[in-house]
């Protein structure tokens, strides 16, 4: 890989065209899948000269990496400013799970991809970051989970409501298409409905 260019300006122009490459690895991975696309097939999709990925990335998995950054940090970074304000647990969740199912309406490339590699994801030095960044993320849903559940609003076993919240928050972007009948903060309402009394 290529190292980033110091000027400022030529910097922030390699810095959006990587970024535009992981927005558009993600919709080649989400359609063709990630072990099923060669570098070449990714280059070639991504109109990138041969040997023209390794100037922004060191190779596939560094991209794959990029991907599940994309996805994790903003979301994390969301939720902990969420869970910092002075709202009751249950506004605090109900603010979140709008935050999060949004985000992954709008990167549903990048969590079709995450899906499919988990268990890559779950082995290897290389993949700590994004490890750390899921595992922040689901402790923080976790101890809104807890709070709510202290104050009256949510009934059940936190672990359990976690997992069921995870799972249907996560695999919305499976079945979801914008533009259809259900918005997305209804849709993350509903889902809060089902682990909250209020």
């Amino acid at each position: 890989m290529a190292s980033p260019p110091t000027s400022p300006a030529l910097r922030a122009k390699y810095d959006r065209r990587r970024a535009q490459l992981v927005l558009d690895a993600a919709a080649v991975f989400a359609r063709s899948g990630y072990d099923q696309t060669s570098v070449a097939e990714l280059t070639d999709e991504l109109d990138l000269a041969a040997g023209g990925l390794y100037h922004y990335f060191a190779g596939k998995e560094q991209l794959l990496i990029g991907i599940c950054d994309e996805l994790m940090e903003p979301i994390l970074t969301t939720a902990r400013q969420i869970a910092a304000t002075d709202d009751s647990a249950s506004d605090r969740l109900r603010a979140l799970v709008r935050a999060w199912v949004a985000h992954v309406v709008e990167h549903r490339d990048h969590m079709l991809v995450f899906q499919q590699e988990r268990h890559v994801i779950e082995h290897g030095a290389q993949w700590k970051g994004v490890r750390e960044s899921r595992k922040a993320f689901e402790r923080l849903v976790e101890r809104l989970l807890g709070e709510a559940i202290d104050e009256g609003a949510a009934t059940g076993d936190r672990r359990v409501l976690l997992s069921a919240l995870l799972g249907m928050v996560n695999h919305t972007a499976q079945w979801y298409r914008p533009g259809g009948r259900v918005k997305v903060d209804a849709l993350a309402d509903g889902y809060v409905q089902l682990v909250c009394r209020r």
